[in-house]
């Protein structure tokens, strides 16, 4: 029998398994998240264990130096960013009384003119506000506690998920070659070099990805910083830094970033002008990268189709929440190399008429 023709019973076998790996993943989605974010981060540092295994390092002690590395990094920019940002509050809730009297000023009278709506802010309760804020911080921790004891399930479960990623990525990176050679034994031997050369185009399609999508974040973080800067808005460096991160979660990210960045010029400039530059400066990053970098840096073998990304997006995030929506576009990459067999395998067979 050809290789490349199933039998209808193999057809069958094979539709049948694929319903029931679905239904699995489908029932287990709950409980998936935190090894599904696992093995990601452990394909992404396994070919730095790799070197350090080269350089006769012993694996388990090379696994544990690359994981205190990627730890030392997030607290890193976690020390970095955290202050930034708690000083930009800091400063947002002292401008407040200062936005809420120019929307008063100006907005209110232009929306009751234009729009015949009538709606005005509550300066003196904006000020009490901004000055219970600032002068009780002790407040917000209380109220933080109090979240945490109201919602203690959800904090445990979350928290449980957050430490059982990086157990999950140093037993998959110390066995990573026996996890690999494990599943090559359970390929069809009939089947085998089609499904290993799937393998590598998959993997050459997920490291030019990771690269590319490295490199736009930095060139994106280091222009959105600089403009916003110039701009004379005095958050830049947060959001400049958000916005650039957020490339990862396409559309959703940026659309929040440009909202904080709206808020924060409406605060601090006051101006429609004022305004219309901090727009300007995202409107030119956006373009920049979605018709230049991006095709450019990641490559159009990858590129996927606006109402595919949203498609993924939603999808993904429905099964496995958060690290879904992190984790669509590499994993549409994937189903689209397979997609790209499939249709390849359907023209040249029976079924099409191909022959």
């Amino acid at each position: 029998m050809p290789s490349s023709i199933l039998t209808n019973g193999q057809l069958w076998a094979w539709v049948a398994i694929a319903f029931a790996a679905g239904f699995l993943v489908w029932l287990l989605s709950p409980i998936l998240a935190p090894f599904l974010a696992g093995a990601i981060l452990a394909y992404i540092f396994d070919p730095i264990v790799e070197q350090l295994t080269l350089r006769r390092m012993p694996r388990t002690l090379a696994v544990i130096f690359v994981l205190l590395l990627a730890l030392l990094l997030v607290v890193g920019f976690l020390l970095v960013v955290l202050p930034l940002f708690y000083k930009e509050t800091r400063m947002l809730l002292e401008r407040w009384p200062a936005f809420v009297g120019w929307f008063n000023e100006h907005a209110s009278p232009w929306l009751k003119t234009r729009l015949d709506f009538d709606f005005t802010l509550d300066v003196d309760r904006a000020k009490q506000y901004a000055r219970e804020m600032l002068s009780e911080n002790e407040s917000v921790g209380k109220q933080v506690l109090g979240s945490l004891r109201v919602g203690s399930l959800v904090v445990l479960s979350v928290l449980f998920n957050v430490l059982l990623i990086p157990v999950v990525v140093f037993y998959l990176l110390r066995d990573w070659n026996k996890v690999l050679a494990s599943v090559d034994g359970l390929i069809p031997r009939h089947a085998h070099a089609k499904a290993t050369a799937i393998a590598a185009e998959i993997d050459r399609v997920l490291a030019e990805w990771l690269r590319g999508q490295v490199l736009v974040i930095f060139i994106m973080s280091v222009y959105y910083v600089t403009a916003l800067w110039l701009t004379g808005l005095d958050f830049a460096l947060p959001i400049g830094i958000l916005i650039g991160v957020s490339i990862l979660i396409p559309y959703v990210g940026v659309a929040v970033g440009l909202l904080l960045a709206t808020a924060a010029a409406a605060m601090e400039f006051g101006t429609l002008s004022g305004l219309a530059w901090v727009w300007l400066a995202i409107g030119i990053g956006q373009v920049a990268e979605g018709m230049f970098l991006t095709p450019f840096i990641v490559g159009e073998r990858i590129g996927l189709h606006p109402v595919v990304v949203i498609f993924a997006l939603l999808a993904f995030g429905t099964v496995f929440g958060f690290f879904g929506v992190l984790l669509a576009l590499p994993a549409s990459a994937v189903l689209l190399v397979a997609l790209r067999h499939l249709r390849s395998a359907y023209l040249a067979g029976p079924l099409y008429g191909g022959r």
